[in-house]
């Protein structure tokens, strides 16, 4: 049995921030941290005090995981950048409410001495002897702690307080990483028994010393169970001071996700029940569980539910069948006779599962060259700026006529590519996709027999491939892994322009002509044009062999031989002689698969070196201050002899670092033997930058942590080696974060978590489910008698179409009740396995 934990977290936007520039206004961003580490940073927004980012998230975590915070601050071009506030969510507050948190939330002051971060690892023992009681707290280490000093470290010491006496370790210079094992014996004094608290400070030697975190122990738990593991620190206590909205606010949706994942035989009746909805007559669609489940979902619920269903089919080699009864529902659910008015179920999730590798082949090029030229495009004479050419080169300003002949120009030469792109893209479609766009026309062909709707069979198809894919990858890039940042506000334009005018070839020309956007009409002609080639390139997509997609074992969403990641890193020399730190990295192009990270010169270069995906054993962030460079990573790898190795990886900026990390986390996640622990500092003058520990293997790295997946609380101090089974065993100062990644398109199938994730939904709408199916069962149930009632799950529909509604409805709550059951076992199994732990401070 497994444990998952994901954040789903959506920055929207903001409102009343400060302004910090002369100019009356701010350029504020958003950073997002998990327990102190940034997972993630939005877009800047130039000059606005009421930005908005729209930007979502999904971070899959460690269960032991303790705040989530955004951070907004101010970019200037010159110095550092300024901190407007702050936003601290405990993963308590998250968890209060199974919907999550969808509200605007006060930014309040940032006090940088306030900010803790790290953990540290104590053995207490109360003693008795003939002199009276004695604390003796064994302080071992610390890591992760806050920097304080200019030099990216801090001096800590640890203070031991209990009652009225006190008394200190000694100071470790220049680590965030530090290592005492000490042992400080205190004397119970007469009076009320009194709390332990253990402080960490930064050691100054002007000015007064620097808090860095501290934990604390009850009476009653140094008695019945002292302490004995690593403990997350703690700011100081005190109020929480309000700013009075005096720094804005900021819209946030988050909701924490966290499961307990059963044994695959346990989920075996759903995933049964949700196969025969797929493989039944077409006649019963509408009384399928699926279609029951389908009326329990609304909202937000709907898009992760449909795109759990698209990878558990998928998984399941029933992607053909899954899609064709989608298919049927959609069509079925037409108004008016054309299928574009139809509701937007569980289809559209498909392309962007299946179809991303496709996506990043057709579009990638001219997006890229779209960001790299920067040109100045507009047509709508209402936004033209026609001062910009005379500020540039100090010429008369152009006439409007001029800038819109220039700007056709452009977006004609960015469209041609792009629909030459896609009309000869037929043979690199996923086969899933096409067999579905095959099966919507066919179903579209049968309901809309007459002459007059010739045109909807292939309006079906371009609705979701142009308007739900294409246009909406041109329009934002950044959310379909196309960029690595947001575009600024005049290559925003002129993506908006160009997904305008695919959008508008989607449409057929429905439309052209029509509406508020006359101004569009320079463009018709080359529409017109792209139209007549679409309708060819529509015929050759659905012009594929239904053998290609059998039912059969469950398969990968992205074969490992797919390059899920590619781009230019600085890599660094393995040993470098005499050369500046700062000059040793060298600029490489990097392509990353399921099977392999390879790199060259550039893309086109025919020789290239490879690391084995097989190899990995670690994928971690890497100090700022060991090479004094921001954004690194380093790849632990295992040699055949068993030896490790590492190899440094520079990135431009926080969210490329993310996106490889999460990326080289996800390929390697099957390895074995993934190493506990690692240095995120570098072996350099005979030790280590980050602990200055001076032996480079395991023994010198000293206690070493527990695997990640064991509680914050649960971890044991005494040592143990990282990782074993090399001929050199590798320790480190830091645990490693391998269960933190982000959530994209890439991710592994997991029919287990999809399928809980189905139950999960389905729990949620029990009651509903009861309700609208079964406790009106005894009722008389005609059609009219439906009608009146106004349920969409019965309106107008037959006694024998009601009775196969509620004969679904049953199944699915013994199936319910099943799982219910074994999640009830599994967690008192759970409880009697694990001895009582140290509590939380």
């Amino acid at each position: 049995m497994a444990k998952s934990s994901s954040l789903n977290v959506r920055v929207v936007e903001g409102r009343a921030l400060p302004a910090k520039d002369v100019s009356g206004s701010s350029d504020p961003y958003c950073l997002v941290k998990v327990d102190d580490e940034v997972v993630a940073r939005t877009a800047t927004i130039w000059r606005s005090l009421s930005p908005f980012w729209g930007e979502e998230y999904t971070v899959h975590l460690p269960l032991d995981f303790h705040q989530l915070a955004f951070y907004v601050l101010d970019e200037d071009t010159v110095g550092h950048d300024d901190i407007i506030g702050k936003i601290s969510l405990s993963r308590e507050a998250i968890a209060a409410d199974p919907r999550g948190i969808d509200s605007w939330i006060n930014l309040s002051h940032v006090d940088p001495d306030a900010e803790v971060q790290g953990e540290i690892c104590l053995a207490v023992q109360m003693l008795e002897d003939v002199r009276g009681r004695c604390l003796r707290c064994h302080v071992l280490q610390a890591r992760d702690l806050a920097p304080r000093d200019i030099s990216g470290t801090s001096d800590p010491f640890a203070r031991v307080f209990w009652g009225s006496q006190s008394l200190e370790t000694s100071t470790i210079k220049k680590t965030r990483f530090p290592h005492w094992d000490e042992v400080l014996e205190l004397r119970e004094m007469p009076g009320s028994p009194s709390p332990l608290r253990v402080e960490l400070w930064d050691w100054d030697m002007v000015g007064k010393n620097d808090f860095l975190g501290m934990v604390e122990f009850p009476p009653q738990v140094l008695q019945q169970n002292p302490p004995n593991g690593w403990f997350h620190l703690l700011p100081f206590p005190r109020v929480e001071e309000d700013s009075g909205a005096s720094l804005g606010a900021l819209r946030l949706k988050v909701r924490l996700t966290e499961d307990r994942v059963l044994p695959s035989q346990y989920y075996q009746p759903l995933r049964e029940l949700l196969m025969e909805s797929v493989l039944r007559p077409a006649e019963e669609d509408a009384a399928s569980p699926l279609a029951v489940l389908e009326e329990l979902t609304s909202g937000d619920c709907r898009q992760e539910l449909a795109t759990k269903l698209v990878k558990l089919f998928l998984g399941q080699g029933l992607a053909g069948p899954f899609l064709d009864y989608l298919t049927r529902r959609e069509v079925a659910r037409t108004i008016n006779g054309t299928v574009s008015e139809a509701p937007p179920r569980v289809v559209p999730p498909c392309p962007q599962l299946v179809g991303m590798p496709y996506l990043h082949e057709v579009l990638r090029p001219v997006i890229n060259r779209v960001f790299e030229e920067r040109k100045y495009m507009e047509l709508d004479p209402c936004k033209m700026d026609l001062g910009r050419t005379r500020r540039i080169s100090f010429k008369g300003a152009p006439s409007e006529e001029h800038v819109r002949e220039v700007s056709l120009g452009l977006l004609t030469g960015y469209l041609g590519p792009i629909m030459d792109a896609i009309v000869g893209s037929v043979g690199r479609c996923p086969p899933a996709i096409r067999l579905a766009f095959k099966q919507l026309r066919h179903c579209v062909e049968e309901r809309f027999p007459q002459a007059e709707h010739e045109d909807v069979k292939n309006l079906a198809i371009s609705g979701f491939l142009f308007l739900r894919f294409f246009a909406p990858a041109i329009l934002t890039p950044k959310l379909f892994d196309l960029r690595d940042q947001h575009a600024d506000p005049q290559t925003s334009r002129s993506l908006l322009l160009l997904a305008k005018a695919v959008q508008s070839i989607g449409n057929l020309g429905q439309q052209l002509g029509q509406g508020k956007e006359l101004w569009m009409a320079p463009l018709h002609p080359f529409l017109l044009q792209s139209i007549s080639r679409v309708r060819d390139f529509l015929d050759q997509l659905v012009d594929v062999d239904g053998k290609e997609e059998p039912g059969g074992p469950a398969r990968a969403l992205v074969p490992p031989s797919v390059t899920v990641r590619e781009g230019y890193l600085l890599k660094r020399k393995e040993e470098p002689s005499g050369l500046a730190t700062r000059f040793a990295f060298k600029k490489r192009y990097f392509r990353l698969s399921g099977e392999m990270l390879s790199y060259s010169r550039n893309p086109e270069w025919q020789t290239r070196s490879s690391i084995p995906v097989s190899h990995i054993r670690a994928v971690e962030r890497v100090d700022e201050g060991a090479f004094q460079l921001p954004h690194v990573m380093q790849v632990v790898t295992q040699d055949g002899a068993g030896a490790l190795h590492t190899t440094y990886l520079q990135c431009k900026n926080v969210n490329e670092l993310n996106q490889w990390l999460s990326a080289l986390r996800k390929a390697s996640a099957p390895n074995p033997d993934k190493l506990a622990a690692c240095h995120p500092g570098v072996f350099r003058s005979a030790h280590w930058t980050c602990c200055l520990q001076a032996e480079r293997s395991g023994e010198g790295a000293g206690r070493t942590q527990a695997p990640p997946s064991t509680p914050v609380n649960q971890r044991e101090s005494h040592p143990t080696f990282a990782w074993v089974g090399a001929a050199t065993l590798a320790a480190g100062c830091s645990r490693t974060h391998s269960a933190v990644t982000l959530g994209d398109w890439s991710d592994p199938l997991d029919p287990d978590a999809e399928t809980q994730m189905v139950y999960r939904q389905l729990l949620l709408g029990r009651d509903r489910l009861r309700m609208k199916f079964l406790e009106d069962s005894n009722l008389v149930t005609t059609p009219e008698a439906d009608t009146e009632k106004g349920s969409s799950a019965t309106e107008g529909a037959c006694p024998d179409a009601l009775a196969h509604q509620r004969e679904a409805a049953a199944c699915l709550l013994e199936v319910l009740a099943d799982l219910d059951q074994a999640h009830e076992e599994f967690q008192h199994q759970e409880q009697r396995k694990v001895a009582p732990g140290p509590l939380r401070p």
